[in-house]
């Protein structure tokens, strides 16, 4: 796990890899509580008998959102950001969903630092990120984040 307590320590992986994080698994359960969140009760997500019927994959697949919603989770295990005074996330470009992950499938997040602005008194950082699925290798969506950072004076 990579921390940075400044400006300076953050600007010193532009251009490197961060990390990667710790395995996730997408079950079932959790699929059931993000549709419950977010009022997405489609087919292909909740309903397993239709989905083993019905679905290309034969089995219930996770939201796209949700795989996308686990990065503030996977963050976690990469990177430790210390003397904050508060972070925001700015948004995300250039994202793609590449590959749906099954339910029951895990996932793990690698991190590139891209760039590292200095807005006096905040930095901006622009972090690539790919979502790796486990049992395939193969990428369930990648992009670039950007991310506020506001350190104590």
């Amino acid at each position: 796990m990579v921390v940075v307590n400044s400006f300076e320590e953050f600007a010193a992986f532009e251009g490197r890899e961060l990390g990667v994080s710790n395995w996730v698994e997408l079950s079932q359960e959790r699929i059931d509580l993000f549709a419950d969140a977010t009022d997405d009760h489609q087919w292909i997500h909740v309903d397993t008998e239709r989905a083993k019927a019905e679905s290309p994959f034969g089995q219930t697949i996770a939201h796209g959102y949700l795989t996308l919603s686990m990065i503030p989770h996977m963050w976690k295990d990469i990177i430790e950001v210390r003397n904050l005074e508060r972070m925001m996330n700015y948004g995300i470009k250039e994202m793609r969903f590449a590959q749906p992950v099954l339910s029951g499938q895990s996932i793990r997040m690698h991190v590139d630092l891209k760039e590292v602005l200095n807005l006096r008194g905040a930095i901006k950082t622009d972090v690539h990120f790919s979502i790796e699925i486990r049992e395939t290798g193969k990428k369930a969506l990648e992009g670039v984040c950007t991310f506020v950072y506001y350190f104590k004076k």
